[in-house]
């Protein structure tokens, strides 16, 4: 009997410890799926998330490049409405200019540029079209001895006189430039001052330039 009851015992506990092993690795499966299923979620949260930050990013795109068409608009508007003034003139070709009695205008006849035609040639005065600041230039040149200069006017008013001694060995210049504030109408010109003179051999040494820097 004693014996009999022990081998019931021992086939308990080979039962029990089977069952035992059974549960451990259910649990162990519950976890590894549990795991899985977590992964699973923290990826589909971060792609989600990711997707969100680049449609934003996108919207924001859109946004700027909206905002930098809409400044291209305004630029090139604003360019075509702004006025363009500049021109770009040379004395003569007849050799020595002057010297005389009195003042006498300059009018440089060799026009290359004009926009805007504000300059005459067959007067020599600039003609502001539209009120703003403007920018002048000029160069003067002459071969004989004696005194070479010009006299700048706007309007009536004596803006700069510039002379230079030259003592007839070779060809001297000068040159300068005023940026001057002027209304629509008002007037730009070069006088020759008297008991000077100028020399162009046709090689464009007396010149005359200017050009709108912006309206007011």
């Amino acid at each position: 009997v004693l014996g009999l009851l022990l081998v019931l015992l021992g086939l308990c506990g080979s039962a029990a410890q089977q069952d035992g092993f059974t549960k451990v690795g259910e649990i162990g499966e519950f976890l590894e799926t549990a795991a899985r299923d977590t992964a699973d979620e923290s990826i589909e949260d971060t792609t989600k998330q990711t997707r969100q930050d680049i449609w934003a990013e996108l919207r924001a795109l859109k946004d700027t490049v909206s905002d930098v068409r809409l400044e291209l608009y305004l630029l090139q508007r604003d360019n075509l409405e702004k006025p363009k003034v500049a021109f770009y003139t040379a004395l003569t070709d007849a050799g020595q200019v002057g010297p005389y009695n009195a003042d006498v205008t300059l009018k440089y006849s060799k026009v290359f540029t004009n926009i805007g035609n504000a300059y005459s040639p067959s007067t020599g005065f600039f003609t502001a079209p539209v009120k703003g600041v403007y920018s002048f230039q000029f160069t003067a040149a002459s071969y004989s001895k004696g005194y070479m200069g010009v006299l700048v006017f706007k309007n009536n008013q004596r803006i700069m006189y510039y002379e230079k001694s030259n003592d007839g060995r070779f060809v001297d210049y000068l040159t300068n430039s005023v940026v001057l504030e002027l209304i629509a109408g008002d007037e730009v010109h070069l006088v020759l001052p008297p008991n000077h003179h100028l020399f162009e051999s046709g090689n464009n040494h007396n010149t005359f330039s200017g050009a709108l820097l912006f309206p007011l």
